[in-house]
């Protein structure tokens, strides 16, 4: 007898649901590079959770006598120049990444996702006003503009979320009124409009559902982006500050002895890296199993 998982005809409404997830996950998992990435977001998250458990030395314990050391079984990532464990570094700054990352997307996804399918159910003057501030914050650089509202704050990691959500949030809006310009005049929603539904009931309960997949993947590819600006807002001196454990401000601290000592810039580096890879191929299988076009 088939499993209800894989019949053609499911038995109610829970079946089709778990159906069509079963269907989505086994997709995914015959992606290699997509199981990879996710591979690289677990193990981000675990870092940051466990990093006391997972790191060897106290990050940021000073120790002038071994200062510069070359990464070896007592420090297996080197030291800096003030003889704190890099490995130890490395991994509590897996924390600000995973703080600015999960802060990023919670503020960005649904601000983007309201302001898109307001603009495109309502059209109009409504539509062009909301679209306009968007054109405003897109047509400067990400970067650019993280600076400027970084500048104007004072410092420090919450700055930097704050700073980098301000500039992400459009793109979001732009591909959420996307796809609610497309859908509101599909026939099921004609249909669902004229049994009398309201439409915060139809924005809310079938027009957002059917963006989340878009927002979602967009959101997971441009983790790689939101990591590499909130590295250079460090490498600046404008994201974390000492001496909290972040990865570009550690590149910053080891740019002096780069050639060197070049470890203390490397390590750090090499992590910014692996976490922006794994974001990106993790986004890529996401688009190929939530997008119905890519099936």
């Amino acid at each position: 007898m088939k499993s209800w998982l894989l019949s053609d005809i499911p038995d109610s409404r829970f079946q089709a649901g778990c159906g069509q997830y079963y269907l989505i996950i086994k997709s995914f998992l015959r992606s290699p590079l997509a199981v990879a990435g996710l591979l690289i977001v677990l193990a981000l998250v675990v870092f940051a959770f466990f990093a006391p458990y997972i790191a060897t030395q106290d990050p940021y314990a000073q120790n002038l006598a071994k200062r510069l050391l070359a990464p070896s079984a007592d420090h297996w990532f080197g030291t800096d120049n003030l003889g704190r464990d890099i490995w130890s570094r490395v991994v509590y700054g897996s924390r600000s990444t995973l703080i600015v990352i999960v802060t990023v997307a919670v503020i960005v996804g649904p601000i983007g996702l309201l302001v898109g399918i307001i603009a495109g159910y309502a059209g109009g003057i409504v539509d062009r006003v909301l679209m306009r501030i968007t054109d405003i914050f897109l047509a400067f650089p990400r970067l650019i503009l993280a600076l400027a509202f970084t500048a104007v704050l004072a410092p420090g990691l919450q700055s930097a979320i704050i700073a980098i959500a301000v500039t992400s949030w459009p793109a979001y809006a732009r591909l959420a009124r996307a796809e609610t310009c497309i859908y509101k005049n599909a026939d099921f929603i004609q249909a669902i409009r004229l049994q009398g539904a309201s439409a915060p009931r139809i924005l809310l309960g079938h027009i957002t559902p059917l963006c989340l997949p878009s927002i979602i993947v967009r959101l997971t590819l441009d983790m790689a982006g939101v990591i590499l600006i909130a590295a250079g807002l460090g490498f600046l001196g404008l994201g974390a500050q000492p001496p909290l454990a972040e990865w570009g401000s550690m590149v910053s601290s080891g740019r002096d002895y780069l050639l060197d000592y070049w470890w203390i810039a490397t390590m750090p580096g090499i992590a910014i890296c692996i976490v922006s890879l794994g974001f990106n191929i993790l986004g890529d299988g996401l688009r190929d199993v939530l997008d119905p076009r890519t099936r």
